[in-house]
């Protein structure tokens, strides 16, 4: 099921939208919306798994994942924003 919203974009992305559209990219511009939506999702659940693994370390964490909180709390996210 999906829900038709009405959603104001600076000119400058809705040109950018048509652009990947034209460019066979995508679809359509829902598709560009889509898209960036499901990426932003995956980038508030991953800033959320690398606060809990901050916030546990190594102390609930499997041996075979424990160095992961500290690997992961030095990654930057910038490439997600």
């Amino acid at each position: 099921m999906s829900k038709q919203i009405t959603v104001r974009l600076p000119d400058e992305l809705v040109e950018f939208m048509d652009q990947l559209v034209a460019a066979d990219k995508a679809s359509s511009r829902a598709t560009v919306v889509a898209r960036a939506m499901e990426r932003e999702r995956r980038r508030e659940l991953a800033a959320r798994d690398l606060a809990i693994l901050t916030e546990h370390g190594g102390s609930d964490v499997p041996d075979d994942l424990g160095g992961l909180a500290a690997a992961a709390s030095g990654t930057v996210l910038t490439d997600l924003d």
